[in-house]
């Protein structure tokens, strides 16, 4: 099982995975289902039921409904260790967009990072705690029941599941959440967040090439396969594991650069100087007032010099260079919405989340007393989020001149 912070500060907030079902809102956080779990679901059925005919070999072809709710039954408990983690960051003040339910588990994708190593902590065995504790439960259920009844088989079969998950997720390597208190505890040494991220996906990229030797090398071993065939199931399962856990390490440091860098995202150093004109302007004339003092944004002022619409660079392009001179400047421009003036002084995650809330491909942007700044392009926004994303500084510090 995996389980991971996979929050990437780019998608839009409650987005809807490809494919994936949704299943409800437990504490306001959307739960989805997403294909490749109806997969998984379906080998967990083939293989338990082949199990518990070793076990029970009166049920019959009854096998694979016990085994099919035995599947259902696990990622239940899968979801109920990741509300454990969304519990938590909910209690932290971190906003949560969605759990997924998919091949190798469930992930938790909480926006924010958590504030301090003491937090992290929490955050991060929130989930594995709950796990053990739902162990506990079946392991205490099973002492009531006989082992060889189908539900003795089911509580043992969700006792160990439970276990496995706790244990597996307390391995010290991200995405796991044993990674994220392996974080937390270099954070807490040595005072930075990206010292822990580091020391931790190495650690999960150690585990990957661990599991990808160890797992089919267990399995020979133990005699868990018998067969050729059983053998490459093992290889190309740990195979598998191996990939998702290595991606997902990196994965994680560049989330992390990508945060590193996210304060550097500033409006007003983002914001393209601006020309305002009237709406009657004629295009040709708005333009040869930009080229003359080296400006990049149109802005639309009424009589009394109050900015009410923005030009949109997409538009102007759209005219041919003989129509411009007898093409109004406000017939290409949008309405300045309230939600289209952006302070000056937003930066980094309140800076996206503002621009997510009202999607456009231009805004105004303003100073403390309303006066205007210039305009904030969606295009150069995205540019300085891929240099960000790069592990680079994703714009310059801002000029006194």
């Amino acid at each position: 099982m995996l389980d991971h912070e996979g929050a990437d500060v780019s998608d839009a907030k409650g987005d809807r995975p490809r494919g994936g079902l949704l299943m409800g809102r437990p504490f306001g956080v959307p739960v989805y289902v997403t294909p490749t779990w109806f997969l998984i679901a379906a080998l967990i059925t083939w293989i338990f039921g082949g199990q518990i005919d070793l076990v029970l070999p009166g049920l019959g072809r009854a096998r694979y409904l016990v085994a099919l709710f035995f599947a259902v039954a696990f990622y239940a408990s899968v979801l109920i260790h990741e509300l454990a983690h969304t519990v938590v960051a909910l209690r932290l003040g971190l906003p949560v967009r969605r759990i997924q339910l998919q091949f190798f588990g469930g992930v938790s994708e909480i926006e924010k990072e958590a504030e301090t190593a003491g937090r992290e902590f929490w955050l991060a065995f929130a989930g594995p705690l709950l796990s053990l504790v739902l162990g506990g439960v079946f392991l205490l259920g099973l002492q009531a029941v006989r082992t060889d009844t189908v539900p003795g088989v089911l509580l043992a079969a969700l006792m160990l599941s439970n276990f496995v998950v706790a244990v597996f997720n307390l391995l010290p390597g991200l995405p796991l959440d044993g990674g994220r208190i392996l974080r937390a505890a270099v954070w807490r040494l040595t005072g930075n967040p990206m010292t822990g991220t580091v020391a931790a996906a190495w650690a999960g990229r150690a585990l990957a090439v661990l599991v990808l030797v160890g797992m089919p090398a267990w399995a020979s071993r133990t005699g868990a396969s018998e067969s050729t065939a059983s053998v490459l199931t093992d290889a190309v399962l740990g195979a598998v594991l191996a990939a998702i856990i290595w991606n997902g390490a990196g994965s994680s440091v560049r989330v992390a650069r990508l945060r590193e860098h996210l304060p550097e995202l500033r409006a007003r150093s983002l914001a393209r100087p601006a020309v305002a004109v009237a709406a009657d302007t004629p295009l040709a004339e708005a333009l040869r007032q930009l080229e003359l003092v080296g400006a990049r944004g149109l802005v639309i002022v009424d009589g009394a010099g109050e900015p009410v619409a923005l030009v949109r660079e997409n538009a102007v392009r759209g005219i041919p260079e003989h129509r411009r001179p007898w093409t109004a400047a406000g017939a290409l421009a949008r309405a300045l919405e309230p939600g289209l003036r952006i302070p000056a002084d937003l930066v980094g995650e309140e800076l996206l989340d503002r621009l997510r809330a009202d999607p456009a491909p231009e805004y105004l942007v303003v100073e403390a007393d309303g006066s205007m700044l210039g305009v904030l392009a969606a295009v150069d926004v995205e540019q300085a989020f891929a240099l960000a994303m790069a592990g680079r500084s994703p714009v310059p510090e801002p000029s006194n001149a």
